[in-house]
């Protein structure tokens, strides 16, 4: 199932997509009362794809990211490979959806896409879970972009200021549940150039794992959202440039970059 949140002409929903979601797919997006947590009701209420706006699929309290979760990503910027999971944090502030702009601030010369495999935590939530608890507390998974000034990163030694601009964490297009997320396809193609080609397998640590460790530092409320690090092939992303992060079996992230004037 594909739940998004969009706009449409009479306010903001959350519905799931029916039908497959090509440009010229016709595919339907039906009206679901309330969150989509626990049991789906449905208003009766449908509209064409093409007719609304996608927005984030959710809005978090937090977006948990993981550092350095791929060893050949790690091995890019000459370092280790982490031990335990290596965790930052982006604020709900950063969250853009579909189409939405990134925007390059004035503060950094050198700002870089990460695609990444995001988890959504379920109304469950997670405190103190072990990893089969782990698992029953996903909720689904969406595609994410951890943009990072990555100037910023290494001139600070910490990486807030870098992960946590305005516009820095794209997420979408919708959520999708009942997936194996063991072995998928991880792409970034900036203006249909591949620049990110890994695979989930590939994870120093794996999603269960993730979330497990997360819970025993922080609680993980419904909506949360954990990024599970990215995979080789980072690079820089300027003014005009489109980027598309995709999930095999997900879904594709589109985004354009602007400058800030």
């Amino acid at each position: 199932m594909r739940i998004a949140r969009f706009v449409h002409s009479g306010g903001m929903s959350f519905g799931v997509i029916e039908g497959e979601a090509g440009a010229d797919a016709g595919a339907t997006v039906a009206e679901i009362e309330g969150h989509p947590f626990g049991d789906l009701t449905f208003s009766g209420q449908r509209w064409a794809l093409a007719d609304v706006r996608l927005l984030s699929p959710i809005l978090p309290s937090k977006v948990v990211c993981v550092g350095r979760n791929y060893a050949e990503h790690a091995a890019e910027h000459g370092a280790d490979v982490p031990k335990e999971p290596l965790l930052f944090l982006k604020p709900s502030t950063s969250i853009i959806g579909q189409h939405d702009a990134i925007r390059l601030p004035t503060q950094s010369k050198h700002v870089e896409h990460e695609a990444e495999l995001a988890v959504v935590i379920g109304v469950t939530g997670a405190r103190r879970v072990d990893r089969s608890e782990a698992e029953r507390a996903i909720f689904g998974y969406t595609v994410a972009n951890d943009v990072t000034a990555r100037d910023l990163q290494r001139s600070d030694g910490q990486w807030t200021r870098a992960k946590g601009f305005d516009s820095f964490c794209p997420l979408g297009p919708w959520i999708t549940t009942g997936i194996d997320v063991g072995d998928l396809e991880v792409r970034c193609e900036v203006n249909e150039e591949v620049r990110q080609l890994g695979r989930t397998k590939d994870m120093v640590f794996d999603v269960p794992t993730l979330v497990s460790y997360v819970s025993h530092v922080m609680t993980l409320l419904p909506g949360d959202v954990i990024l599970t690090g990215t995979p080789a092939g980072v690079s820089p992303i300027v003014d005009g440039d489109t980027v598309t992060v995709s999930v095999q079996g997900i879904g594709t992230l589109s985004n354009r970059v602007v400058a800030i004037d």
